[in-house]
């Protein structure tokens, strides 16, 4: 979160509309693809400058700009002045720590949100994802190359799907769906984790590590909380306040998307709880060990302390003590006294009490 804000306070005293990227600096050159498309007739190709981007302005058919790569603020603001955006607007584009949120520009609809996945060490990636609805196109900005809309494009270049035969607005419904869906994939790779978790803390193996990866999750679970939570609000107000350039049979599948949505607040809340209940579950595994020591400690000290009550008494001040006349007595106890604390200390290593 300071990271953030870092990033973010370097706007300072900037007036509104400024272009400035706010997010991780990437060397990569932006990659522009480019799918036009209608019920009968498909072109798609890959570029290098934006300015490929201009003769689709007013293209009847439907066309997807996805823009790989933000950093090249020429880039988005030579893209936005082609579609006449508002520069606000492509400053919240730039900016990739914004919250998901949805604008209606009465011309164009700006939607932008969080887009998640897995990386190979099982942890959360995100990348911010904003789509611009227009009459006939779509533009989607994403930070990087890579994204989860490879099957999108093959329904689209199979020309099977609906979504030839549909609006820019359908578009724009099966990105956001696309998203969303892969939302689920993260979660499910938390329960697997959640689980693992429960098992761990069950057994002997619990100790400070189960504990840091329980905050660690629920750290994660705060910021998808934050990530998608929003984006439940987004797709309410687009439905509430309606827009021309949706069909009405768009916002059905708008619905459940947000039901989706809806579902997956409900499994972040309840992994919380869990996590939550582990929290406990562990210090009342961790107080039950104590005990246990405790105990075993108790008993060793109750037989020892009559022992040490008369010895305290008595000492060594026998008239009568054989040992005192062996040649190797001496070095006898203390070999004996150190067997004992070798011996207890390996006692309670085997029993993990340190």
């Amino acid at each position: 979160m300071a990271e953030e804000i870092k990033r973010t306070s370097k706007k300072a005293g900037l007036p509104p509309g400024s272009l400035i990227h706010v997010g991780k600096k990437h060397s990569d050159k932006v990659k522009i693809t480019i799918i036009d498309y209608d019920k009968d007739n498909l072109d798609e190709n890959t570029y290098e400058s934006v300015d490929a981007c201009e003769k689709f302005v007013d293209k009847p058919s439907n066309t997807w700009i996805n823009i790989d790569g933000i950093h090249q603020v020429e880039v988005v603001e030579k893209l936005g002045n082609m579609f006449a955006h508002h520069p606000l607007m492509l400053e919240d584009v730039l900016n990739t720590h914004h919250r998901p949120k949805m604008e209606d520009f009465d011309d164009y609809i700006f939607f932008t949100f969080k887009m998640l996945g897995i990386d190979k060490r099982g942890g959360i990636v995100n990348e911010q994802l904003s789509i611009v609805l227009g009459k006939n196109y779509v533009i989607s900005y994403q930070e990087r190359e890579g994204d989860v809309f490879d099957i999108l494009r093959e329904r689209i270049r199979l020309g099977k799907a609906n979504i030839r035969l549909r609006g820019s607005d359908y578009l724009m419904y099966r990105l956001i769906d696309t998203v969303v869906d892969h939302y689920f994939l993260v979660m499910e790779n938390i329960g697997e984790r959640v689980d693992q978790l429960e098992e761990e803390v069950m057994s002997e193996a619990a100790g400070d590590a189960t504990m840091k990866k329980i905050l660690k999750m629920k750290r994660e679970l705060i910021s998808l909380r934050r990530t998608i939570s929003p984006l439940r609000e987004a797709i309410s107000s687009l439905q509430r306040e309606g827009s021309d350039l949706i069909e009405e049979k768009t916002y059905a599948f708008l619905n459940d998307v947000q039901d989706h949505t809806i579902q997956l607040v409900e499994s972040i809340e309840t992994y919380r709880d869990v996590l939550s209940g582990l929290m406990d579950m562990y210090y009342t595994t961790i107080s039950n060990r104590m005990n246990n020591v405790m105990q075993v400690l108790t008993i060793i000290a109750t037989i020892f302390i009559p022992l040490t009550f008369v010895a305290g008494i008595y000492g060594m001040n026998f008239e009568y003590m054989p040992e005192l006349q062996y040649k190797w007595a001496y070095p006898a106890v203390w070999a004996l006294m150190i067997l004992m604390v070798v011996g207890m200390v390996v006692y309670f290593k085997r029993k993990k009490w340190f």
